[in-house]
């Protein structure tokens, strides 16, 4: 807990409990280190917290604002938060189960510089992201159509 009050207070936000709670989720999230505000909420409720939803919602938003997280808007709007890395990547997408898995790529990188440099650019920063499903599915999912 030590360690989440100083990121808080290195980050300009004062240690509430509420705050350290969801920042402890997001930090121990093994294996999707990308969650909703919703997913933060279940697991509020699954320890026996009393945290609402709109603190939910209020606190991510906050952390987004103090660089602690980054907001992704995946999959036609729907808004997934991550611990803010140092270091870059990209990421995929499943379509079939959602599932989200981050890469990194030097030619991918290198390629997009070369790029932004040819159209007489300076390459700032960057988002890529890629809709994927697995080999031989062969389904195909609507907009608007649930995850199966």
């Amino acid at each position: 807990m030590a360690d989440q009050n100083h990121e808080l207070r290195k980050a300009g936000l004062k240690v509430t409990l509420p705050r350290v709670k969801i920042l402890q989720i997001l930090e121990n999230a093994t294996g999707q280190h990308h969650l909703s505000a919703e997913d933060v909420y279940k697991t509020l409720l699954e320890a026996g917290e009393d945290v609402g939803l709109a603190t939910v919602y209020r606190v991510l938003t906050q952390f987004e604002s103090a660089g602690l997280v980054i907001r992704h808007n995946f999959d036609g709007g729907h808004a997934v938060f991550e611990i803010s890395q140092e270091e870059h990547h990209d990421h995929m997408v499943c379509l079939d189960s959602g599932e989200i898995i981050e890469f990194f790529d030097e030619t991918i990188e290198r390629r997009q510089q070369e790029i932004a440099e040819e159209h007489g650019f300076e390459l700032v920063d960057h988002a890529l992201v890629l809709y994927v499903r697995p080999r031989g599915s062969n389904t195909t999912r609507q907009e608007g159509q649930p995850r199966k």
